[in-house]
């Protein structure tokens, strides 16, 4: 894919293969683990706390390879800065019905942890809309990258494969963090609802395809 025009055009977007599975894994690690979804979830209070979260960003992120999803990032110079995973409307992810998966995240992160993902996972789920959409469940920016236009740059090549695939209605993600919904609703993406996390909430976002953008990928 080539360089969005509207940034700095150093920045490339690339998909990703295989070959970026370690790269993609910090990144994530950096970017989820000091969120407070991910506290809650895999309980930052208990010890080991980052040893659960490498090992949910590592078990994900393999699996979404392994499913054949799409995955993309923004390249600066050779260095890979930002990632986004998508999943693809059709593929109608439920997370208990993976067990392999289950099985290693049991094994790595613990039961108490894989439960509480499960369960955040299944109540995402119960918001989807109808028809169903694409799901971003993991993206992030190497924090030495951050606030350079990466994440923006990263969200609309992740918009534009999504009107690619017209079989979707739009694009659905969360945030637990109230300092980013600004960011998301300059993008047009409204609210689907919230999940309550010990003292905070889990903002369920979505985002419809525009409908010139899924017009123009019907005729293609």
């Amino acid at each position: 894919m080539s360089s969005d025009s509207d940034s700095n055009p150093e920045s490339v977007i690339v998909r990703l293969d295989v070959s970026a599975l370690n790269e993609a894994r910090s990144i994530l690690y950096d970017a989820y683990r000091n969120e407070p979804t991910f506290q809650y979830l895999f309980n930052h209070r208990k010890p080991g706390y980052n040893q659960r979260v490498r090992a949910t960003v590592r078990e994900l992120v393999d699996l979404y390879f392994e499913l054949d999803q799409e995955a993309v990032g923004v390249m600066v110079d050779d260095t890979l800065v930002a990632v986004a995973f998508i999943g693809d409307p059709d593929l109608r992810l439920n997370l208990a019905d993976q067990f392999s998966w289950r099985i290693r995240m049991v094994l790595t992160a613990g039961f108490a942890s894989t439960r509480r993902y499960l369960d955040y996972h299944e109540k995402i789920r119960a918001m989807l809309p109808q028809p169903l959409a694409h799901q971003l469940p993991l993206m992030g920016v190497n924090p030495k990258y951050q606030n350079r236009g990466h994440g923006r740059l990263l969200l609309h090549a992740v918009q534009r494969l999504c009107a690619d695939n017209p079989r979707g209605s739009g694009l659905v993600l969360d945030t637990g963090n109230s300092r980013y919904l600004p960011f998301y609703e300059s993008e047009g993406f409204r609210s689907l609802g919230k999940i309550r996390l010990g003292d905070f909430e889990d903002h369920v976002l979505f985002r419809e395809v525009h409908p010139q953008a899924k017009a123009t990928a019907q005729q293609n």
